[in-house]
C-alpha cells in the first residue's frame, strides 16, 4: 500500500522571515519613486538618537514614518501631534518588524507649505525660461503722460496711487482697469486686463498691483498666466503687490518691482516730481536774482539821486521862480491891458463930448514934449555913462604899468625875466634887461648901492 503524501526527499524553496522582509524592502524602494504626501502627525516620538518617529494619518488610514537626525535638522519648525504637514518620502519596510513605513527626507507645514512649494516650482520654471532676466527688463518712460492701473476699483491701493500721482505728477492721465485681485478667476482677469491695456496703445506705463494680505490673498499675482502676460506686455510695467516684505511672481516678471502701491506711484512720477522741484528751485533762484538786481539798481538810483540832489533842487527852484515870474508878468500884463482898455474907454467917452481936433493937437503937443524930455533924458544918461566910462578908463590907465613907464620910469629884469625889486639881489657885472615905455635895452651892473 502506497502513501499519498509527497516523497520525503522532495526539495522546497523556503525563505526566512528576514529574507522575505529584505526582498520586500528592496522591491518597494526600487519600484516606488519619491512621493509628496500630506497628512496629520500622531504618535510623535524623539528617542535619544535624535531620530523622529511618528504616524501620518488622514480620516481613513495611517502609515508609520521615520525621519533620521541628519534630515530633520533642516526642518524649520517643531512637529507636534495633530499638526498637518507635507512630506517628501520614499517607501520602505522596517525589516525587524516587517512594518511598512515611509523614510522622510523633507517636511514642511501643509497649506502654506504646499503653496510655497508650488510657488518655488513656478519660480524655478519661469527663471529657467528667462522671464526674470534683467536683460529683458525695460526702462520706464521719463515722463509718462498716460498711466494705466490694473487693480481693484474699491481697494485702498487705487486711492493711494491716485493721491500720490495727483500730488507728484498732476499732468498725467490716469486710467483704471478694474479687476478682482483675489479669489477664483482673479488671475485670469488680471492677465486679460494686462493684455488689453498693452494692445490699447493709450498708455506709456502700466501699474499692476494691490494692497497687503495673506499668501492666499496675493496668490493671483503668483499665477503663471499673470507672469506671462507681464512678460509679453508691449509697454513698461510696474508690479506693486502687498507690502515691502511680499515678493510675488508678478514682481519678478514685471520690468520694475515696487514695495507698495504708493511706492509704485512715486516711482512712476519720480521724474515729474524732480522736474517740478527743479522748476521751483529755478523759480526761487530767479526770484532771488531779480530781488538782488532790483536792490542793486535801487541802490544805484539812490546814490545817483543823492549826487544830483542839489543841482536838481536848484534847477527846480529856478524853474519854479521862472514860472512864478512868468505868472506875475502875465498877470501884470493883463492888468495893464485892462487898465489901458479902461482908460481908452474913458478917453473915447470923453472924446465923444469934446472937439476931436483940439484934443488931438493937445495930445500931440504933450506927446512932443514927452518925446523931447525923453530924448534929453537919454542924452543926459548917455553923457553920464560916457563920463563914467572915461573916468574908469583913466583910473585903469593910471594903475597900468605902461602908464608908469610913460612917466619916465623903467622896469629892470634879470636874465630870467624876473623884475628886480631889491639891489641886494644884484651882483657886479651882472647882465640885466631894462624895459622902457617904448623898447628895451641891456645893461651891466658896475656899482651897487644898498
Amino acid at each position: 500500500m502506497q502513501s499519498s503524501s509527497a516523497a520525503p526527499n522532495t526539495k522546497r524553496s523556503v525563505l526566512s522571515v528576514s529574507d522575505l522582509n529584505r526582498e520586500v524592502k528592496q522591491l518597494l524602494e526600487g519600484s516606488v519613486p519619491l512621493l509628496w504626501i500630506g497628512g496629520e502627525i500622531s504618535n510623535f516620538t524623539v528617542p535619544s538618537s535624535g531620530h523622529w518617529y511618528f504616524s501620518l494619518k488622514d480620516a481613513r488610514a495611517q502609515v508609520r514614518c521615520a525621519m533620521f537626525r541628519g534630515r530633520n535638522r533642516s526642518v524649520a519648525f517643531r512637529p507636534q501631534n495633530g499638526r498637518e504637514v507635507l512630506i517628501r518620502a520614499r517607501v520602505s519596510l522596517y525589516e525587524g518588524r516587517g512594518e511598512f513605513q515611509l523614510i522622510v527626507e523633507h517636511m514642511e507645514e501643509a497649506g502654506f507649505g504646499a503653496l510655497m512649494r508650488q510657488l518655488e516650482q513656478l519660480k524655478a520654471k519661469l527663471q529657467a525660461e528667462g522671464l526674470f532676466d534683467s536683460a529683458r527688463k525695460r526702462a520706464l518712460p521719463y515722463l509718462p503722460t498716460n498711466i494705466g492701473i490694473i487693480t481693484s476699483p474699491t481697494g485702498a491701493a487705487i486711492r493711494d496711487m491716485i493721491h500720490v500721482l495727483e500730488r507728484r505728477h498732476p499732468g498725467a492721465q490716469i486710467e483704471l482697469w478694474p479687476v478682482a485681485v483675489q479669489g477664483q478667476g482673479a488671475a485670469l482677469q488680471i492677465a486679460d486686463a494686462i493684455e488689453k491695456a498693452g494692445r490699447s496703445g493709450r498708455h506709456d506705463l502700466l501699474i499692476v498691483g494691490r494692497g497687503g494680505g495673506s499668501l492666499e490673498d496675493l496668490w493671483p499675482f503668483n499665477e503663471e498666466v499673470v507672469a506671462r502676460a507681464l512678460a509679453v506686455c508691449p509697454i513698461p510695467t510696474i508690479s506693486a503687490v502687498g507690502h515691502e516684505t511680499d515678493t510675488t511672481v508678478s514682481d519678478l516678471a514685471a520690468d520694475v518691482r515696487a514695495p507698495t502701491p504708493s511706492a509704485a506711484a512715486e516711482i512712476a512720477s519720480a521724474n515729474a516730481a524732480e522736474l517740478f522741484q527743479r522748476l521751483e528751485n529755478s523759480k526761487l533762484r530767479l526770484y532771488r536774482a531779480i530781488q538782488h538786481q532790483v536792490r542793486h539798481l535801487q541802490q544805484q538810483v539812490t546814490l545817483n539821486r543823492n549826487r544830483l540832489r542839489h543841482p536838481r533842487e536848484q534847477l527846480q527852484n529856478r524853474s519854479q521862480r521862472l514860472d512864478h515870474l512868468e505868472m506875475r508878468l502875465l498877470t501884470a500884463g493883463q492888468q495893464q491891458i485892462q487898465l489901458r482898455r479902461s482908460q481908452l474907454t474913458s478917453t473915447l467917452r470923453a472924446f465923444a463930448h469934446c472937439q476931436p481936433q483940439r484934443q488931438l493937437q493937445e495930445k500931440g503937443e504933450q506927446l512932443r514934449q514927452v518925446q523931447n524930455a525923453l530924448e534929453r533924458a537919454a542924452e543926459r544918461l548917455l553923457l553920464q555913462k560916457t563920463d563914467r566910462l572915461n573916468h574908469q578908463a583913466q583910473l585903469l590907465h593910471h594903475v597900468s604899468p605902461l602908464a608908469v613907464l610913460q612917466r619916465g620910469y623903467a622896469i629892470a629884469k634879470d636874465s630870467q625875466g624876473r623884475a628886480l625889486k631889491d639891489s641886494r639881489a644884484l651882483e657886479i657885472n651882472q647882465e640885466i634887461e631894462v624895459q622902457l615905455a617904448r623898447g628895451h635895452f641891456s645893461a651891466k651892473v658896475e656899482s651897487i648901492d644898498h
